[in-house]
Protein backbone atom coordinates (compact mmCIF):
# COMPACT_ATOMS: atom_id res chain seq x y z
CA UNK A 1 0.00 0.00 0.00
CA UNK A 2 2.48 2.25 0.72
CA UNK A 3 4.73 1.23 -2.56
CA UNK A 4 1.04 2.10 -4.29
CA UNK A 5 0.97 5.90 -2.69
CA UNK A 6 4.53 6.81 -3.54
CA UNK A 7 4.10 5.80 -7.07
CA UNK A 8 0.65 7.71 -7.02
CA UNK A 9 2.38 10.94 -5.65
CA UNK A 10 5.35 10.88 -8.24
CA UNK A 11 2.58 10.62 -10.47
CA UNK A 12 1.13 13.72 -9.13
CA UNK A 13 3.90 15.34 -8.73
CA UNK A 14 5.05 14.94 -12.94
CA UNK A 15 1.09 15.67 -13.99
CA UNK A 16 0.98 19.36 -12.15
CA UNK A 17 4.68 19.87 -12.98
CA UNK A 18 4.20 19.10 -16.96
CA UNK A 19 0.74 21.39 -16.36
CA UNK A 20 2.93 24.50 -14.35
CA UNK A 21 5.44 24.19 -17.66
CA UNK A 22 2.62 24.41 -20.22
CA UNK A 23 0.51 26.67 -18.25
CA UNK A 24 3.78 28.96 -18.55
CA UNK A 25 4.98 28.70 -22.25
CA UNK A 26 0.93 29.30 -22.89
CA UNK A 27 1.26 32.48 -21.54
CA UNK A 28 4.42 33.36 -23.09
CA UNK A 29 3.61 32.69 -25.97
CA UNK A 30 0.25 34.70 -26.05
CA UNK A 31 2.54 37.63 -24.75
CA UNK A 32 -0.94 37.76 -22.59
CA UNK A 33 -1.40 40.51 -19.42
CA UNK A 34 -2.29 37.75 -16.53
CA UNK A 35 -3.72 39.58 -13.42
CA UNK A 36 -1.16 39.91 -10.70
CA UNK A 37 0.11 37.41 -8.45
CA UNK A 38 1.47 36.75 -5.19
CA UNK A 39 4.83 35.29 -5.60
CA UNK A 40 6.23 31.96 -5.10
CA UNK A 41 3.61 29.97 -6.48
CA UNK A 42 4.85 26.32 -5.90
CA UNK A 43 5.03 23.61 -8.23
CA UNK A 44 1.82 21.17 -7.07
CA UNK A 45 0.51 23.48 -4.35
CA UNK A 46 0.62 26.76 -6.45
CA UNK A 47 -0.64 29.77 -3.50
CA UNK A 48 -1.43 27.32 -0.97
CA UNK A 49 1.27 28.24 1.50
CA UNK A 50 -0.48 31.21 1.67
CA UNK A 51 -3.53 29.97 3.60
CA UNK A 52 -2.43 30.12 7.19
CA UNK A 53 -4.96 28.92 9.24
CA UNK A 54 -3.13 29.22 12.63
CA UNK A 55 -2.49 32.82 11.71
CA UNK A 56 -5.51 33.73 10.10
CA UNK A 57 -8.06 31.27 10.68
CA UNK A 58 -11.08 32.41 8.45
CA UNK A 59 -10.69 32.21 4.45
CA UNK A 60 -12.25 35.72 3.63
CA UNK A 61 -10.34 37.16 6.01
CA UNK A 62 -7.29 35.90 4.47
CA UNK A 63 -8.79 37.00 0.79
CA UNK A 64 -9.10 40.15 2.11
CA UNK A 65 -5.50 40.70 3.38
CA UNK A 66 -3.89 38.73 0.38
CA UNK A 67 -5.68 41.74 -1.75
CA UNK A 68 -4.78 44.72 0.45
CA UNK A 69 -1.32 43.54 -0.51
CA UNK A 70 -1.30 42.78 -4.35
CA UNK A 71 -4.91 44.38 -6.01
CA UNK A 72 -8.40 44.24 -5.91
CA UNK A 73 -8.09 41.51 -8.75
CA UNK A 74 -5.83 38.94 -8.04
CA UNK A 75 -5.22 35.88 -9.70
CA UNK A 76 -4.38 32.95 -7.33
CA UNK A 77 -3.68 29.01 -8.03
CA UNK A 78 -4.32 26.02 -5.89
CA UNK A 79 -2.85 22.89 -7.30
CA UNK A 80 -4.74 22.63 -11.09
CA UNK A 81 -7.33 25.33 -10.70
CA UNK A 82 -6.82 29.13 -11.08
CA UNK A 83 -8.54 31.17 -9.11
CA UNK A 84 -9.71 34.95 -10.35
CA UNK A 85 -10.47 37.06 -6.62
CA UNK A 86 -12.31 39.88 -6.67
CA UNK A 87 -12.25 42.44 -3.46
CA UNK A 88 -13.57 45.92 -4.41
CA UNK A 89 -16.86 47.26 -5.65
CA UNK A 90 -15.07 48.44 -8.69
CA UNK A 91 -13.44 45.24 -9.92
CA UNK A 92 -16.92 43.27 -9.18
CA UNK A 93 -18.30 46.26 -11.04
CA UNK A 94 -15.96 46.39 -13.92
CA UNK A 95 -16.14 42.29 -14.46
CA UNK A 96 -20.05 41.66 -14.15
CA UNK A 97 -20.65 44.98 -16.84
CA UNK A 98 -18.12 43.11 -19.39
CA UNK A 99 -18.34 39.80 -18.29
CA UNK A 100 -21.63 38.77 -16.88
CA UNK A 101 -22.65 36.14 -19.31
CA UNK A 102 -19.38 34.26 -19.56
CA UNK A 103 -19.21 34.14 -15.44
CA UNK A 104 -22.80 32.71 -15.55
CA UNK A 105 -21.39 29.13 -15.04
CA UNK A 106 -20.74 27.34 -11.86
CA UNK A 107 -17.67 25.27 -11.28
CA UNK A 108 -17.45 21.47 -12.14
CA UNK A 109 -17.04 20.08 -8.39
CA UNK A 110 -17.39 17.11 -6.85
CA UNK A 111 -20.15 18.52 -4.22
CA UNK A 112 -22.12 19.67 -7.04
CA UNK A 113 -21.79 16.22 -9.12
CA UNK A 114 -22.64 14.35 -6.12
CA UNK A 115 -24.53 16.65 -3.67
CA UNK A 116 -25.72 18.34 -7.24
CA UNK A 117 -27.46 15.74 -8.88
CA UNK A 118 -24.56 15.72 -11.19
CA UNK A 119 -24.57 19.43 -11.91
CA UNK A 120 -28.65 19.40 -12.97
CA UNK A 121 -30.24 21.39 -9.98
CA UNK A 122 -30.78 25.80 -9.97
CA UNK A 123 -27.82 26.06 -7.84
CA UNK A 124 -25.16 24.34 -9.71
CA UNK A 125 -26.31 23.70 -13.31
CA UNK A 126 -24.12 25.17 -16.56
CA UNK A 127 -25.94 28.10 -17.88
CA UNK A 128 -27.84 27.31 -20.46
CA UNK A 129 -31.64 26.09 -21.52
CA UNK A 130 -31.90 24.15 -18.45
CA UNK A 131 -30.76 26.24 -16.24
CA UNK A 132 -32.90 29.42 -17.23
CA UNK A 133 -36.17 27.02 -17.03
CA UNK A 134 -35.58 26.17 -13.29
CA UNK A 135 -34.48 29.69 -12.71
CA UNK A 136 -38.14 30.97 -14.28
CA UNK A 137 -40.28 28.06 -12.75
CA UNK A 138 -38.86 28.99 -9.36
CA UNK A 139 -39.65 32.51 -10.06
CA UNK A 140 -43.12 31.97 -10.74
CA UNK A 141 -43.93 28.97 -8.41
CA UNK A 142 -41.76 29.95 -5.02
CA UNK A 143 -40.35 33.74 -4.95
CA UNK A 144 -42.45 35.45 -7.36
CA UNK A 145 -44.44 38.95 -5.45
CA UNK A 146 -48.15 36.27 -5.71
CA UNK A 147 -46.24 33.41 -3.77
CA UNK A 148 -44.79 35.29 -1.19
CA UNK A 149 -48.20 37.12 -0.37
CA UNK A 150 -49.77 33.87 -0.59
CA UNK A 151 -47.04 32.43 1.53
CA UNK A 152 -47.56 34.86 3.77
CA UNK A 153 -50.24 32.98 6.21
CA UNK A 154 -47.42 30.40 7.11
CA UNK A 155 -44.57 33.13 8.06
CA UNK A 156 -47.06 34.68 10.07
CA UNK A 157 -48.13 31.21 12.18
CA UNK A 158 -44.65 30.64 12.62
CA UNK A 159 -43.47 33.48 13.95
CA UNK A 160 -46.86 33.81 16.19
CA UNK A 161 -45.95 30.25 17.76
CA UNK A 162 -42.34 31.23 18.75
CA UNK A 163 -43.55 34.63 20.16
CA UNK A 164 -46.12 32.54 22.28
CA UNK A 165 -43.34 29.91 23.37
CA UNK A 166 -41.06 32.66 24.68
CA UNK A 167 -44.07 34.07 26.39
CA UNK A 168 -44.39 30.70 28.44
CA UNK A 169 -40.82 30.76 29.25
CA UNK A 170 -40.63 33.97 30.39
CA UNK A 171 -41.15 35.59 34.00
CA UNK A 172 -42.94 38.76 33.74
CA UNK A 173 -40.98 39.99 36.80
CA UNK A 174 -37.52 39.99 35.25
CA UNK A 175 -35.43 39.44 32.38
CA UNK A 176 -34.62 35.56 32.18
CA UNK A 177 -32.05 34.30 29.45
CA UNK A 178 -33.08 32.82 26.47
CA UNK A 179 -30.65 30.74 23.73
CA UNK A 180 -31.91 33.24 20.00
CA UNK A 181 -29.64 31.10 18.10
CA UNK A 182 -32.02 27.83 18.90
CA UNK A 183 -35.24 29.75 18.45
CA UNK A 184 -33.79 31.33 15.36
CA UNK A 185 -32.88 27.82 13.90
CA UNK A 186 -36.28 26.06 14.92
CA UNK A 187 -38.15 29.13 13.61
CA UNK A 188 -36.29 28.83 9.90
CA UNK A 189 -37.15 24.98 9.88
CA UNK A 190 -40.48 24.98 10.64
CA UNK A 191 -41.36 27.82 8.41
CA UNK A 192 -39.13 26.36 5.26
CA UNK A 193 -40.26 22.82 5.88
CA UNK A 194 -43.89 24.48 6.07
CA UNK A 195 -43.04 26.28 2.19
CA UNK A 196 -41.56 22.62 1.06
CA UNK A 197 -43.85 20.26 1.90
CA UNK A 198 -46.55 21.69 3.92
CA UNK A 199 -45.27 20.05 6.98
CA UNK A 200 -43.01 20.70 10.48
CA UNK A 201 -39.70 18.85 10.07
CA UNK A 202 -37.50 19.70 12.76
CA UNK A 203 -34.54 17.31 12.99
CA UNK A 204 -33.14 18.35 9.41
CA UNK A 205 -31.41 20.84 10.22
CA UNK A 206 -28.08 18.69 10.11
CA UNK A 207 -29.29 16.79 7.26
CA UNK A 208 -28.83 20.48 5.23
CA UNK A 209 -26.16 21.95 6.54
CA UNK A 210 -23.88 23.77 4.14
CA UNK A 211 -20.80 22.37 3.00
CA UNK A 212 -18.11 22.81 1.01
CA UNK A 213 -18.01 24.15 -2.72
CA UNK A 214 -14.35 23.32 -3.57
CA UNK A 215 -12.20 20.78 -1.48
CA UNK A 216 -8.76 19.44 -2.21
CA UNK A 217 -10.35 16.97 -4.77
CA UNK A 218 -11.19 19.91 -7.06
CA UNK A 219 -7.77 21.34 -6.54
CA UNK A 220 -6.04 18.28 -7.31
CA UNK A 221 -8.37 15.38 -8.84
CA UNK A 222 -5.60 12.80 -8.63
CA UNK A 223 -6.56 12.72 -5.41
CA UNK A 224 -9.61 11.35 -5.77
CA UNK A 225 -8.32 8.11 -6.99
CA UNK A 226 -7.14 7.31 -3.46
CA UNK A 227 -9.65 8.42 -1.55
CA UNK A 228 -8.34 11.36 -0.11
CA UNK A 229 -9.87 12.76 3.54
CA UNK A 230 -12.59 10.28 2.81
CA UNK A 231 -14.36 13.48 0.79
CA UNK A 232 -16.16 11.48 -1.85
CA UNK A 233 -16.75 8.68 0.77
CA UNK A 234 -18.53 11.53 2.94
CA UNK A 235 -20.19 13.15 0.54
CA UNK A 236 -22.17 10.10 -1.18
CA UNK A 237 -23.34 9.47 2.74
CA UNK A 238 -25.27 12.65 2.75
CA UNK A 239 -26.27 12.67 -0.60
CA UNK A 240 -27.60 8.80 0.58
CA UNK A 241 -29.41 10.18 3.61
CA UNK A 242 -31.12 13.32 2.20
CA UNK A 243 -32.19 11.18 -0.99
CA UNK A 244 -33.86 9.15 1.50
CA UNK A 245 -35.64 11.84 2.99
CA UNK A 246 -36.60 13.86 0.06
CA UNK A 247 -38.06 10.78 -1.64
CA UNK A 248 -39.92 10.09 1.21
CA UNK A 249 -41.38 13.24 0.72
CA UNK A 250 -42.39 12.72 -2.66
CA UNK A 251 -43.57 9.16 -1.90
CA UNK A 252 -45.91 10.38 0.66
CA UNK A 253 -47.20 13.25 -1.15
CA UNK A 254 -48.21 10.66 -4.46
CA UNK A 255 -49.77 8.52 -1.73
CA UNK A 256 -51.65 11.48 -0.46
CA UNK A 257 -52.44 13.30 -3.39
CA UNK A 258 -56.00 13.82 -2.92
CA UNK A 259 -55.40 16.06 -0.39
CA UNK A 260 -53.94 18.29 -2.65
CA UNK A 261 -56.73 18.93 -5.35
CA UNK A 262 -56.83 22.24 -6.94
CA UNK A 263 -60.80 22.61 -5.77
CA UNK A 264 -59.38 22.15 -1.96
CA UNK A 265 -55.99 24.50 -2.06
CA UNK A 266 -57.61 27.13 -4.28
CA UNK A 267 -56.45 30.66 -3.19
CA UNK A 268 -53.58 28.85 -1.21
CA UNK A 269 -49.88 29.10 -1.63
CA UNK A 270 -48.52 25.64 -2.92
CA UNK A 271 -45.77 23.77 -1.42
CA UNK A 272 -42.60 23.24 -3.62
CA UNK A 273 -43.13 19.90 -3.66
CA UNK A 274 -47.00 20.59 -4.90
CA UNK A 275 -45.91 22.59 -7.59
CA UNK A 276 -42.74 20.72 -8.85
CA UNK A 277 -44.75 17.72 -8.85
CA UNK A 278 -47.60 18.94 -10.42
CA UNK A 279 -45.14 20.15 -13.21
CA UNK A 280 -43.90 16.40 -13.72
CA UNK A 281 -47.18 15.31 -14.41
CA UNK A 282 -46.99 17.23 -17.58
CA UNK A 283 -43.38 16.75 -18.62
CA UNK A 284 -41.68 13.89 -16.46
CA UNK A 285 -38.97 14.30 -18.65
CA UNK A 286 -37.87 17.73 -17.78
CA UNK A 287 -39.01 17.15 -14.03
CA UNK A 288 -37.79 14.09 -12.75
CA UNK A 289 -37.51 13.13 -8.96
CA UNK A 290 -34.11 14.48 -8.79
CA UNK A 291 -34.65 17.70 -10.38
CA UNK A 292 -37.34 18.02 -7.12
CA UNK A 293 -35.43 17.05 -5.19
CA UNK A 294 -32.04 19.19 -6.16
CA UNK A 295 -35.03 22.42 -5.50
CA UNK A 296 -36.22 21.33 -2.09
CA UNK A 297 -32.36 20.53 -1.06
CA UNK A 298 -31.61 24.28 -2.48
CA UNK A 299 -34.35 25.56 -0.07
CA UNK A 300 -33.63 23.66 3.06
CA UNK A 301 -29.79 24.77 2.51
CA UNK A 302 -29.69 28.38 1.79
CA UNK A 303 -33.48 29.28 3.13
CA UNK A 304 -32.42 28.16 6.06
CA UNK A 305 -29.11 29.05 7.40
CA UNK A 306 -28.84 32.57 5.55
CA UNK A 307 -31.84 33.48 7.28
CA UNK A 308 -30.70 31.87 10.82
CA UNK A 309 -27.00 33.68 10.24
CA UNK A 310 -28.84 37.27 9.45
CA UNK A 311 -31.33 37.36 12.38
CA UNK A 312 -28.63 36.15 14.91
CA UNK A 313 -25.97 38.80 13.60
CA UNK A 314 -28.83 41.48 13.92
CA UNK A 315 -29.64 40.86 17.23
CA UNK A 316 -26.02 40.77 18.19
CA UNK A 317 -25.75 44.29 16.49
CA UNK A 318 -28.58 45.34 18.31
CA UNK A 319 -28.13 44.45 21.78
CA UNK A 320 -24.67 46.34 21.20
CA UNK A 321 -26.29 49.43 20.17
CA UNK A 322 -29.14 50.25 22.32
CA UNK A 323 -29.89 53.63 20.67
CA UNK A 324 -30.84 51.60 17.35
CA UNK A 325 -33.07 49.37 18.88
CA UNK A 326 -35.07 51.50 20.84
CA UNK A 327 -35.49 53.50 17.33
CA UNK A 328 -36.50 50.14 15.47
CA UNK A 329 -38.66 49.70 18.53
CA UNK A 330 -40.78 53.28 18.08
CA UNK A 331 -40.98 52.64 14.78
CA UNK A 332 -42.52 49.14 15.11
CA UNK A 333 -44.87 50.51 17.82
CA UNK A 334 -45.68 54.09 15.62
CA UNK A 335 -46.16 51.35 12.06
CA UNK A 336 -48.39 48.48 13.72
CA UNK A 337 -52.07 48.70 14.60
CA UNK A 338 -52.14 49.22 18.29
CA UNK A 339 -53.09 46.16 19.56
CA UNK A 340 -52.05 43.61 17.27
CA UNK A 341 -48.93 41.85 16.62
CA UNK A 342 -46.80 42.48 13.86
CA UNK A 343 -48.17 41.43 10.51
CA UNK A 344 -46.42 40.49 7.53
CA UNK A 345 -47.95 43.43 5.38
CA UNK A 346 -46.29 45.74 7.90
CA UNK A 347 -42.71 44.84 6.79
CA UNK A 348 -42.70 46.75 4.18
CA UNK A 349 -43.38 49.77 5.80
CA UNK A 350 -40.67 49.44 8.18
CA UNK A 351 -37.94 51.49 6.68
CA UNK A 352 -35.61 52.03 9.58
CA UNK A 353 -35.84 47.94 10.13
CA UNK A 354 -34.72 47.20 6.55
CA UNK A 355 -31.88 49.60 6.94
CA UNK A 356 -31.26 47.76 10.29
CA UNK A 357 -31.12 44.39 8.16
CA UNK A 358 -28.91 45.90 5.57
CA UNK A 359 -26.41 46.93 7.60
CA UNK A 360 -26.21 43.47 8.72
CA UNK A 361 -26.16 42.00 5.89
CA UNK A 362 -23.37 44.62 4.62
CA UNK A 363 -21.27 44.13 8.02
CA UNK A 364 -21.66 40.14 8.47
CA UNK A 365 -23.05 38.93 5.18
CA UNK A 366 -24.36 35.37 5.51
CA UNK A 367 -22.07 34.60 2.60
CA UNK A 368 -18.59 36.67 2.89
CA UNK A 369 -17.84 34.69 0.09
CA UNK A 370 -20.43 34.54 -3.08
CA UNK A 371 -20.99 30.93 -4.56
CA UNK A 372 -18.26 30.74 -6.90
CA UNK A 373 -18.67 31.52 -10.77
CA UNK A 374 -16.74 30.19 -13.71
CA UNK A 375 -15.46 31.15 -16.90
CA UNK A 376 -17.12 29.54 -20.35
CA UNK A 377 -14.40 31.40 -22.24
CA UNK A 378 -11.42 33.25 -22.20
CA UNK A 379 -12.10 37.17 -21.53
CA UNK A 380 -10.81 40.52 -19.86
CA UNK A 381 -11.28 41.09 -16.61
CA UNK A 382 -10.46 44.78 -15.51
CA UNK A 383 -7.74 44.86 -18.48
CA UNK A 384 -6.39 41.36 -17.51
CA UNK A 385 -6.59 38.20 -19.80
CA UNK A 386 -8.77 35.81 -17.90
CA UNK A 387 -9.01 31.83 -19.52
CA UNK A 388 -11.26 29.63 -19.83
CA UNK A 389 -12.41 27.72 -17.07
CA UNK A 390 -11.11 29.93 -14.54
CA UNK A 391 -12.73 30.20 -10.71
CA UNK A 392 -13.99 33.45 -10.11
CA UNK A 393 -14.72 34.24 -6.24
CA UNK A 394 -15.95 37.44 -4.88
CA UNK A 395 -15.05 38.45 -1.41
CA UNK A 396 -18.78 40.17 -0.31
CA UNK A 397 -17.06 40.70 2.97
CA UNK A 398 -14.36 42.70 1.57
CA UNK A 399 -16.37 44.79 -1.19
CA UNK A 400 -18.88 45.15 1.65
CA UNK A 401 -15.97 46.99 3.80
CA UNK A 402 -14.44 48.88 1.24
CA UNK A 403 -13.17 52.34 2.39
CA UNK A 404 -12.95 53.51 -1.20
CA UNK A 405 -17.29 53.33 -1.40
CA UNK A 406 -18.29 52.91 2.33
CA UNK A 407 -17.82 55.88 4.72
CA UNK A 408 -16.67 54.60 8.30
CA UNK A 409 -16.89 50.67 6.84
CA UNK A 410 -16.14 49.11 9.99
CA UNK A 411 -19.15 51.13 12.06
CA UNK A 412 -22.80 49.76 12.49
CA UNK A 413 -24.69 52.76 10.61
CA UNK A 414 -27.92 51.46 9.49
CA UNK A 415 -29.09 55.02 8.81
CA UNK A 416 -26.39 55.45 5.79
CA UNK A 417 -29.20 52.93 3.93
CA UNK A 418 -31.74 55.34 4.59
CA UNK A 419 -33.86 55.93 1.09
CA UNK A 420 -32.01 52.80 -0.33
CA UNK A 421 -34.76 50.43 -1.82
CA UNK A 422 -34.09 47.03 -3.46
CA UNK A 423 -31.57 44.08 -1.98
CA UNK A 424 -28.53 45.51 -3.87
CA UNK A 425 -26.66 48.73 -4.42
CA UNK A 426 -24.43 48.87 -7.40
CA UNK A 427 -21.92 46.39 -7.35
CA UNK A 428 -20.78 47.85 -3.89
CA UNK A 429 -23.72 45.85 -1.34
CA UNK A 430 -24.13 42.39 -2.96
CA UNK A 431 -25.24 39.96 0.11
CA UNK A 432 -27.17 37.87 -2.21
CA UNK A 433 -24.93 37.86 -5.28
CA UNK A 434 -24.42 39.24 -8.54
CA UNK A 435 -24.74 38.85 -11.60
CA UNK A 436 -27.21 35.88 -13.32
CA UNK A 437 -26.92 33.78 -10.56
CA UNK A 438 -27.54 36.07 -7.43
CA UNK A 439 -30.45 34.39 -5.07
CA UNK A 440 -33.95 34.69 -6.48
CA UNK A 441 -35.22 34.56 -3.19
CA UNK A 442 -33.65 38.06 -1.45
CA UNK A 443 -37.23 39.52 -1.45
CA UNK A 444 -39.25 36.38 0.07
CA UNK A 445 -35.55 36.09 2.72
CA UNK A 446 -35.91 39.75 3.13
CA UNK A 447 -40.10 39.35 3.99
CA UNK A 448 -39.26 36.99 6.93
CA UNK A 449 -36.03 38.12 8.61
CA UNK A 450 -38.53 41.27 8.68
CA UNK A 451 -41.56 40.21 10.25
CA UNK A 452 -39.53 38.05 13.11
CA UNK A 453 -37.08 40.77 14.10
CA UNK A 454 -40.13 43.04 14.18
CA UNK A 455 -41.93 40.65 16.15
CA UNK A 456 -38.90 39.96 19.03
CA UNK A 457 -38.78 44.05 19.05
CA UNK A 458 -42.13 44.67 19.46
CA UNK A 459 -43.10 41.78 22.72
CA UNK A 460 -40.03 41.44 24.57
CA UNK A 461 -37.56 43.86 26.06
CA UNK A 462 -33.87 42.80 25.59
CA UNK A 463 -30.77 42.82 26.99
CA UNK A 464 -27.29 41.37 26.82
CA UNK A 465 -26.67 38.68 28.86
CA UNK A 466 -23.59 40.49 30.98
CA UNK A 467 -22.14 44.02 31.37
CA UNK A 468 -19.71 43.61 28.86
CA UNK A 469 -20.48 44.01 24.96
CA UNK A 470 -21.61 41.03 22.81
CA UNK A 471 -18.96 39.31 21.03
CA UNK A 472 -18.38 39.69 17.34
CA UNK A 473 -15.98 36.96 16.38
CA UNK A 474 -16.59 35.03 13.55
CA UNK A 475 -16.90 31.00 13.80
CA UNK A 476 -15.49 29.05 10.89
CA UNK A 477 -17.89 27.71 8.45
CA UNK A 478 -17.55 26.25 4.86
CA UNK A 479 -20.07 29.12 3.15
CA UNK A 480 -22.03 30.52 5.94
CA UNK A 481 -20.79 33.23 8.30
CA UNK A 482 -21.91 31.93 12.09
CA UNK A 483 -20.88 33.35 14.99
CA UNK A 484 -17.92 32.24 17.23
CA UNK A 485 -20.04 31.85 20.07
CA UNK A 486 -23.90 31.44 19.51
CA UNK A 487 -26.28 34.29 20.72
CA UNK A 488 -28.01 34.80 24.00
CA UNK A 489 -29.74 37.14 25.93
CA UNK A 490 -32.02 38.49 28.47
CA UNK A 491 -35.64 38.92 27.89
CA UNK A 492 -38.75 39.84 29.17
CA UNK A 493 -42.61 41.16 27.89
CA UNK A 494 -42.56 44.84 27.55
CA UNK A 495 -44.82 46.82 30.11
CA UNK A 496 -46.44 48.29 27.42
CA UNK A 497 -47.65 45.38 25.20
CA UNK A 498 -51.92 45.90 25.25
CA UNK A 499 -54.09 43.26 26.99
CA UNK A 500 -55.59 42.79 23.22
CA UNK A 501 -52.29 41.72 21.98
CA UNK A 502 -51.64 39.21 24.51
CA UNK A 503 -54.91 37.84 24.25
CA UNK A 504 -54.12 37.46 20.74
CA UNK A 505 -50.66 35.96 21.25
CA UNK A 506 -51.98 33.64 23.60
CA UNK A 507 -54.88 31.98 21.90
CA UNK A 508 -53.29 28.59 20.02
Amino acid sequence: MDYYCLVLLLVVALISVFIFLKTLMISHHNNSVTPPSPPYCLPILGHFHLLNPTKIPLLHLTYQALSAKYGDTLLLRFGTRRILLLSSATAVERCFVQNDVIFANRPETLSTEIIGYNRSNMGSAPYGDHWRNLRRVAAINIFSAACIRLSAAVRRSEVQFTVRALLREADPTRKVRVDLNAVMTKLAIRIVGKLVAGKVYEGVGELFSPGRVLSMCDYMPVLRWIGYGGIERKLREVRKKRDEFLQGLIDEFRQEKSRFSPEKNSGSVKTVLEAFLGLQEAEPEVYTDDIIKGMMTMMFVAGVETSIRTMEWAMTLLLNHPRVLEKAREEVDTCVIPGQLIDDSDVPKLSYLRCVINETQRLYPSAPLLVPHCSSADCVVNGYKVPKKTIMIVNAWAVHRDGAVWDEPDEFKPERFEGFEGERDGYRFIPFGVGRRSCPGAALAMRFVGLTLGALIQCFDWARVGCEEEDLSQGNASISLPKLKPLEAMYAPRDSMAAGLLSQLCCP
